[in-house]
């Protein structure tokens, strides 16, 4: 009972490597004092929330990691926020990304592939049946366990279906998309405004490869990030349902079998127009010798949305022909196709490496342009404290609390006070401590069970328990 009203904080744990850094954040290694477990913490700014318009895709994040029970996906132990940051507790997998991967092997064989597409395929479908639409599958959110199996994560961009409305999504809310891709010009579904010859028809496949390469790590760490996964009806805005998941992933499956995305170009603009004009630009260098099975999968998964495989679900794509062979409901259990080398819980050389930057004054709340946004930002985020229901029963089982279970002495009463006088027995009340202090000896806050269940209530209060 105590370790479920504890409030969790940053305090809680000690702070280790940076292993990532974007627009809004960080994701570091740390550690649980009260366990000793290692996990991944994910720090979100409040204030480039609010004021980038990301507050709705926080709150996806976390109903969804908190929703969705899957050993498909990255799992979520805690979450929790002081006055300046939100925190996710994630599990840590070691293995590094597929991004990492494709750097390292330039291509992978089709057998590689397609073990890493399969896992991919049963992580899409796991959040898709609780009516979530991913947005941004890409070889950077394909995270690797130390035994080399894939784990789907970063659910920032994440959008909750109504189960009631279409299937599709029309983009409205002001402030939405700015973070994930650059505005569109008005010829680009035109075209007019096409990449260079050179780049378009003689690089050699190797040629395009290493130019892509050297470009890769900065574009996954800009703010703008890269396009190349990107569905044309989500840069259209068009409107556009699950099956923009699916587009992401047959691009990311070129990119396995062949070394780059189908429609990379020098200039993100170019890829955006490549995308929407993909009749045009879907082609395989003829040094790639994949297979027909595989081409055929890959024009079905980048096409488009009524004839996209994967459009009736998930189910559509395990049936074609490339996966004959796969046992789906095994895949999880088998040897992994690749297996990442990681010395020890702490090991970090799967992921780049961060410089610490030394951590600059907050600026005052009560000044600057955002002062009134500031001062009431916490409503925002109201019930976006979780806690995962089997790490508290690990827990109850660490060492630390099963000192805590040990039968402590009764609080002396008053009776027993004037009993303990008269024998010459001093009693020195240590042990009364105890009952108002919490397991990492803070005071316990008697109140917090019942406020958090009325934040938890405030924060799902959309159906289904999604905002």
């Amino acid at each position: 009972m105590r370790l479920q009203r504890h409030k969790m904080g940053v305090e809680d744990f000690e702070l280790l490597t940076i292993i990532g850094r974007g627009a809004f954040g960080e994701v570091r290694l740390c550690r649980a004092k009260a366990t000793g477990e290692v996990y991944a913490m994910k720090k979100l700014k409040k204030s480039e929330m609010l004021s980038r318009g990301q507050v709705e895709h926080v709150r996806a994040e976390r109903n969804l990691l908190a929703e969705v029970d899957s050993h498909c996906i990255v799992k979520l132990l805690y979450s929790f926020q002081d006055s300046e940051y939100l925190y996710l507790i994630m599990e840590y997998l070691p293995g590094g990304d597929m991004m990492t991967l494709l750097m390292r092997k330039d291509t992978l064989t089709e057998d590689e592939a397609r073990f890493y597409v399969a896992q991919s395929v049963l992580a899409i479908q796991s959040i898709h049946r609780h009516n979530y639409i991913h947005r941004d599958i890409k070889p950077d959110n394909l995270l690797l366990d130390k035994n080399g199996h894939l784990k789907l994560s970063d659910f920032g961009l994440c959008k909750p279906l109504d189960c009631r409305a279409l299937s599709t999504l029309h983009e409205h809310e002001p402030g939405s998309d700015e973070e994930y891709r650059e505005p569109m010009p008005m010829d680009i579904e035109g075209g007019r405004s096409q990449p260079s010859t050179r780049e378009q028809s003689h690089r050699s496949q190797q040629e395009q490869l290493q130019h892509w390469q050297r470009n890769r790590r900065m574009l996954a760490y800009s703010t703008v990030g890269t396009p190349d996964y990107i569905a044309p009806e989500v840069l259209l805005k068009k409107g556009y349902g699950m099956e923009c998941d699916w587009w992401s992933l047959g691009a990311i499956m070129f990119e396995m079998l062949v070394g780059y995305p189908p429609f990379y170009s020098d200039d993100p603009m170019n890829t955006c127009r490549k995308i929407v004009n993909w009749r045009t630009y879907l082609k395989f260098p003829d040094e790639a010798k994949l297979t027909l099975e595989a081409k055929d999968l890959i024009c079905r998964l980048l096409c488009d949305v009524d004839q996209r495989l994967g459009s009736r679900g998930g189910d559509d794509i395990k049936g074609h022909p490339w996966f004959n062979g796969i046992q789906w409901d095994k895949l999880y259990e088998m040897e992994a196709a690749y297996k990442p080398e990681v010395n020890g819980e702490l090991d970090t050389q799967n992921f780049e490496k961060f410089d610490e930057v030394s951590s600059q004054p907050h600026p005052s709340t009560r000044s600057g342009p955002w002062r009134k946004m500031l001062t009431s930002k916490d409503a925002n985020f109201v019930g976006y404290t979780y806690k995962n229901s089997d790490v508290l029963k690990g827990m109850m089982n660490s060492p630390i609390a099963e000192l805590k279970k040990k039968p402590q002495p009764k609080r002396p009463s008053i009776v027993s006070l004037f009993d303990n006088a008269n024998t010459g027995v001093v009693c020195n009340g240590e042990d009364s401590g105890h009952a108002h202090m919490d397991y990492s000896g803070r005071q316990t806050d008697e109140s917090h069970t019942s406020s958090f269940q009325r934040k938890s209530q405030v924060f799902h209060s959309g159906e289904n328990g999604r905002l």
